[in-house]
């Protein structure tokens, strides 16, 4: 598979190839987007966009780690919009882009654990 959303080259100098690692931060991945994306909604809801911005400093960390360095960028702009209260209307795009990317990453990594796993 050609993987669109992660960086396998940086996925293996982390884990240094170890796919039981690879799995271990899959799984932490899965569960720390899915937290995220519930809680930008919801500040995104309560117009607490300062806290927004925070969280999107803590969810650009996730996403470089693997290897998601558009994301990483655009999680970067939230973020320092977000602090200053500026280009509110493009909050709820960044959102839904940062639900959508990171569902595709999350494909994706499981299919590269899986065909690492029939390899062994």
């Amino acid at each position: 598979m050609d993987y669109k959303f992660i960086n396998t080259d940086y996925l293996d100098s982390v884990s240094d190839g170890d796919t039981e690692i690879i799995r271990e931060l899959v799984n932490l991945f899965r569960d720390q987007v899915a937290e995220t994306h519930i809680q930008m909604k919801k500040l995104f809801s309560e117009k607490d966009y300062n806290s927004l911005g925070l969280l999107a400093h803590k969810a650009k960390s996730s996403v470089l780690i693997m290897g998601m360095n558009d994301l990483g960028s655009m999680l970067k702009t939230l973020e320092l919009q977000a602090k200053e209260g500026i280009e509110t209307d493009k909050y709820e795009s960044y959102i839904t882009r940062f639900a959508n990317d990171t569902s595709e990453a999350v494909n994706e990594l499981d299919d590269l654990v899986n065909n690492r796993l029939k390899q062994k």
